[in-house]
């Protein structure tokens, strides 16, 4: 690293999908972070599919902006492409770190590489993937913790799995827990909320809410089992919302033909992001009972719109809900009592509203890109 200048860093940013999932609010929020940051301390770099290249320039005016190949658009040309194609790139933009967002990276990179492993569930959970995204997973997982310069993980509860399961050298291992755009998720008008409440068709009935991926570690069958069962008697029983992308659990649909008809359950799918803190802050409760997480930003981003959460002490759950949620197993019955517990009891729900709304200040992006920013010096010295 030259004496007074900061090291040219290349964010591959090419594997952010296009519906803003986990991956994709991570990058959006890093980069919006590192873009304000001083450029005497920083010189950033940046590659993006086509689709992101112009809104990341707009955001990023003091960064070096790169539109990759249409090709990585789709998985396996990326993949392909992030072994040849981006070293190169590397090299032309005289790049001294890069930055590989989610789990891959080159084997031959021309320079250090940093990589964020977001979980170790494919190790901890591995009933709940198939086994291709399992065996591709827990193989890049291994040789990122064996290529890369230092790794960066979103919570001490998976760089303590990775230690545990793979044997993984902690002195080689960065904590940067995500943040949250307190702009995008706020506590909602009423205004905000009645606009969902309309587009949802949801009236004036009551909802527990749920966003996120079905993926079969998010537990959604067994919310919608708990849910029915905690409102099965109520005579104006709330609505269960399921919002997010349609993933590949099966195991959902049995469930959802397991209600009872007089209970309204809503698959919305992907909500628009404007709507986010009105569905969020909406609800009664956000309810995301899962079997574990890397970080568990649905529920930070609950959180943050002061919506009461009820979610599992699993993994690096505790690490961002702290005592500002409300805890419950994965089991179906339990999930069903500590639910009807919650919904019953509307002091205690205000009480963890504003007890989340206050702790999800405390995890910002800005704090996040520091940590980066320290990890890129520290691999480039």
């Amino acid at each position: 690293m030259t004496a007074g200048r900061p090291p040219r860093v290349l964010v591959d940013a090419t594997s952010v999908p296009a519906d803003r999932g986990g991956v994709g609010r991570y990058v959006d929020g890093l980069l919006g972070a590192l873009g304000s940051i001083d450029p005497d301390r920083l010189d950033l770099a940046v590659v993006a599919q086509r689709s992101d290249a112009e809104r990341y320039s707009r955001m990023l005016t003091n960064a070096e902006v790169i539109a990759g190949p249409s090709a990585v658009a789709h998985r396996p040309a990326r993949l392909a492409w992030e072994q040849t194609g981006l070293p190169l790139l590397a090299q032309q933009v005289g790049a001294k770190v890069l930055h590989s967002p989610f789990y891959t990276c080159p084997l031959r990179a021309g320079c250090p590489v940093t990589v964020t492993v977001h979980d170790a569930t494919f190790f901890t959970e591995p009933e709940h993937y198939d086994n291709t995204k399992r065996t591709f997973f827990r193989s890049a997982i291994k040789t990122s913790l064996r290529r890369a310069a230092r790794v960066i993980v979103p919570s001490k509860a998976t760089r303590d799995e990775l230690i545990r399961l793979l044997d993984a050298d902690p002195t080689r291992i960065d904590v940067a827990y995500h943040g949250v755009d307190q702009t995008a998720f706020h506590a909602p008008s009423d205004e905000e909320k009645a606009r969902v409440r309309a587009r949802l068709g949801l009236g004036s009935s009551g909802y527990v809410a749920f966003l996120g991926a079905k993926e079969p570690r998010k537990n959604v069958p067994n919310l919608i089992r708990g849910w029915a069962r905690a409102v099965a008697d109520w005579p104006h029983p709330p609505a269960l919302v399921v919002a997010g992308g349609q993933g590949h659990d099966d195991e959902i649909d049995r469930a959802v033909a397991e209600v009872p008809s007089h209970l309204r359950l809503l698959r919305p799918g992907y909500l628009r992001y404007a709507d986010l803190p009105g569905f969020l802050g909406g609800a009664l409760v956000a309810c995301y009972p899962s079997f574990g997480e890397g970080f568990g930003l649905p529920i930070l981003e609950a959180m943050a719109c002061a919506t009461p959460v009820l979610t599992t002490p699993r993994l690096s759950l505790p690490e961002v809900g702290g005592d500002a949620v409300a805890y419950t197993t994965e089991d179906p019955d339990r999930i069903a009592e500590d639910l009807a517990d919650l919904l019953h009891d509307e002091p205690r729900r205000l009480t963890l509203a504003k007890a989340g709304f206050d702790r999800a200040k405390e995890f910002t992006w800005a704090t996040s890109a520091e940590v980066h920013v320290t990890t890129w010096n520290r691999v480039a010295s």
